[in-house]
């Protein structure tokens, strides 16, 4: 039987999240065939700027190749396979440090040692490395290694449309690390695409705020949502729970910033604050978070940053964050988004590379600089309280889902339907296997 929103119970195993047979499956029948995202276009603003973004046995460049361009092709040296660029950098060419072969800027071979020697058998087309499709979106670099593959924009959707309005594009990164986790990416990524786990995982936070939503599935991507009650509600963007909504706001952001470091911005915790002093007392939660919103954006344009006109209907719209199949989170707002991103960490899949980063409007010239910093994931003063709670899930569920006590997965259909969207399109892609059926 179906629920209100017609969703039907469903369940189903764990082989794909213990299984290396399902692992080895990922790397030929999902990876090859999806977008996903390497990195910020402003990581290469300049004309030989590249980066190297690893996926399983896969390795593959993005370089600014010219001023209107960016390319991506394969990490790997046509005459013998080494890789030809590691990490990040900028070059005039790549060039294999093996026997010194040499590539431009779109992997067309440039320099070949002793050529006379192949007699006139090695082709233009045979010496370049194959490419790699590469389209951005939102401020980020995609890429796509099937060449029949469809166009960004669609794969997108409707995430895209959803979303073009808070112009990510327009954000720079506040901070950004990554560490390896003990867990499958699915299990790394299923901890953050609900909110169901909020009272269990996260107690201290509903002393705050309600975190009760509602999940849908659009497509081969999820969002989550409060829900047309409050229409134009989001994380950032709504009254705390409590008697006076002026002092619960600020308790909320102030909670928010030092605990998740993320979904808020000093901007915005700083004018929840002064709500006790500037809204007049029984004011309702409504009119506290209009004069909030008016006073951290006129702080923000102060300071040299506009902020993105958002219409009540398209905060509503858009919910409070989305599963970007297949392994991206967005967690947006009208100033910031927190970005999750995971990875297998080759065959293995009990390991995964975790990427967490926050981007946010800043005046211009005042971005910080910032790098991708390794912070082992015991490090609780780096990853805050919240984090830490999620991580401690996550080793957990690892070890769960191997027990034979274990029947599967019987996700929430209405406040976990992300996670059931995410198998139900694996499945897709893994010719059926992990499909959920019906409970």
């Amino acid at each position: 039987m179906s629920n209100s929103n017609g969703y039907v119970p469903e369940t189903y195993g764990a082989e794909a999240y213990i299984s290396p047979e399902y692992a080895r499956a990922e790397g030929d029948k999902l990876w090859p065939r999806v977008w996903q995202h390497v990195c910020r276009i402003e990581e290469i603003p300049n004309v030989g700027d590249f980066v190297t973004y690893e996926i399983m046995n896969d390795s593959i460049i993005v370089v600014r190749s010219a001023q209107d361009r960016i390319s991506a092709f394969f990490n790997v040296c046509a005459h013998r396979g080494k890789t030809i660029a590691r990490g990040r950098g900028n070059v005039r060419e790549f060039q294999c440090s093996f026997h010194g072969w040499r590539y431009n800027l779109t992997g067309r071979c440039t320099r070949v040692l002793s050529p006379r020697d192949w007699h006139n058998k090695l082709t233009a087309e045979r010496l370049q490395i194959p490419q790699v499709k590469a389209d951005s979106w939102g401020g980020w670099v995609f890429v796509n290694m099937d060449p029949d593959a469809g166009p960004l924009r669609e794969f997108l959707e409707p995430a895209a449309s959803r979303l073009d309005p808070f112009q990510l594009e327009n954000m720079r990164y506040r901070w950004r690390r990554w560490c390896v986790f003990d867990c499958n990416w699915k299990v790394a990524l299923e901890a953050f695409i609900e909110s169901y786990h909020v009272e269990g995982t996260h107690p201290q936070l509903t002393k705050y705020g309600d975190f009760n939503m509602i999940s849908r599935a659009e497509g081969l991507h999820g969002y989550n949502s409060f829900g047309d009650a409050k229409a134009g509600s989001n994380t950032i963007n709504r009254a705390g729970k409590g008697a006076d909504p002026r002092a619960a706001t600020a308790a909320l952001q102030v909670e928010t910033w030092e605990t998740v470091n993320a979904r808020t911005t000093a901007t915005m915790v700083e004018a929840a604050k002064r709500l006790v002093d500037e809204v007049q007392e029984g004011a309702t939660p409504a009119e506290v978070v209009a004069h909030w919103m008016r006073a951290a954006q006129a702080d923000d344009a102060a300071r040299g940053i506009t902020w993105p006109k958002l219409s009540a209907d398209q905060l509503t719209a858009a919910g409070s964050s989305w599963h970007v199949f297949p392994n991206m989170l967005i967690a947006q707002a009208p100033t910031n988004a927190l970005v999750y991103r995971m990875r297998p960490y080759g065959e293995d899949p009990g390991k995964c590379f975790f990427e967490g980063c926050v981007i946010e409007l800043f005046p211009k010239g005042e971005e910080p600089a910032t790098e991708w910093e390794l912070s082992h994931p015991d490090n609780f003063e780096v990853w805050r309280l919240v984090l830490s709670q999620d991580f401690s899930n996550m080793r957990e569920v690892q070890r769960g889902v191997k027990s034979r006590g274990f029947r599967g997965c019987i996700p929430n259909p209405e406040q976990e339907q992300t996670v059931l969207n995410l198998h139900r399109n694996l499945a897709r892609y893994m010719d059926g296997a992990g499909l959920p059926r019906e409970l």
